[in-house]
């Protein structure tokens, strides 16, 4: 499937009712009070001929529901995008909008979910249905990823599936930890912690130990 055709497929969903009802119900944070919020799922976003896949979970309610790009516009998108410019993949450190001037180089970036979803915690039956649908339809358009970068457990479990539903055998990937490599069909895991403020606030992943990662990622992808 053609990119710009998934991206619009992806945006006009509603197969999940209580996503829709949360993505559709959340109300501008005051420092956002002049925004016309996305309020839809958010497609990923990067280079079409990446080598390198970053997979994150769900957009956040006052970030990717809010800017209508993936990892925009909320902490975990600052630190991120952050880090992707340090790495020499990205022209810019910071993702605003979706009219900024952000350009990724050689990196492609999604999440298992598409629509911001209560607490931030979708449920399996979602996760499913964003996966089956999308996530792997998302993957076989990125034709030249070579490294695929989970953010979390979350997202490598889902990857693990998405990965099956292909074809491709799984065994040993569901073993999470920061900076773990696996090897899976034509794909290189790495796996990392989540860019949460959960776990860079406290410093459980560092900018130095995601760049890292990121370097790594460009050297396996060679």
């Amino acid at each position: 499937m053609q990119s710009s055709i998934l991206k619009d497929k992806i945006a006009a969903c509603r197969l999940c009712p209580r996503l829709v009802r949360y993505r559709e119900s959340v109300k501008p944070a005051k420092r956002f009070s002049d925004w016309k919020y996305w309020h839809r799922p958010v497609p990923g976003f990067g280079d079409i001929n990446a080598k390198i896949l970053i997979v994150g979970l769900a957009p956040s309610a006052h970030g990717g529901n809010r800017t209508g790009r993936v990892f925009t516009g909320d902490p975990s998108g600052n630190f991120l995008f952050d880090a992707i410019y340090k790495a020499g993949l990205s022209n810019q450190s910071t993702s605003a909008s979706r009219d900024d001037g952000l350009m990724l180089k050689n990196v492609y970036v999604t999440a298992i979910v598409k629509c911001a979803p209560p607490e931030n915690k979708p449920e399996r039956i979602e996760a499913h249905r964003c996966t089956s649908t999308f996530f792997v339809n998302e993957l076989l358009a990125l034709k030249n990823v070579k490294v695929i970068i989970p953010l979390g457990g979350f997202a490598l479990k889902w990857l693990g599936f998405a990965l099956k539903e292909i074809g491709i055998d799984t065994s040993g990937v569901e073993d999470f930890g920061h900076g773990n490599v696996h090897k899976a069909g034509p794909y290189t895991i790495l796996t990392s912690y989540h860019v949460s403020p959960m776990n860079t606030y406290t410093g459980k992943l560092t900018e130095k130990m995601f760049v890292d990662v990121l370097k790594k990622a460009k050297e396996l992808a060679q």
